[in-house]
């Protein structure tokens, strides 16, 4: 493994955590708002999140 492959697999990997940080922080400011709609935004929520974790799992294979 090169040096530069493993610095942006980790910069992809921190961007992932923050991407789902955000999701999540917005997904709650959004259930703050309106209650009623907590079931869909969390779907939305957890579907956003497993994509994003997908792009950086995807990303620490292709070092290997």
């Amino acid at each position: 493994m090169e040096i530069p492959a493993i610095v942006g697999a980790g910069l992809v990997v921190i961007g992932a955590g923050i991407g789902i940080g955000r999701i999540g922080g917005s997904a709650m400011e959004a259930i703050a708002r309106q209650p009623e709609a907590t079931g869909k935004i969390q779907t939305a929520m957890l579907i956003a999140a497993a994509l994003i974790e997908g792009i950086g799992f995807a990303a620490l294979f292709a070092v290997n």
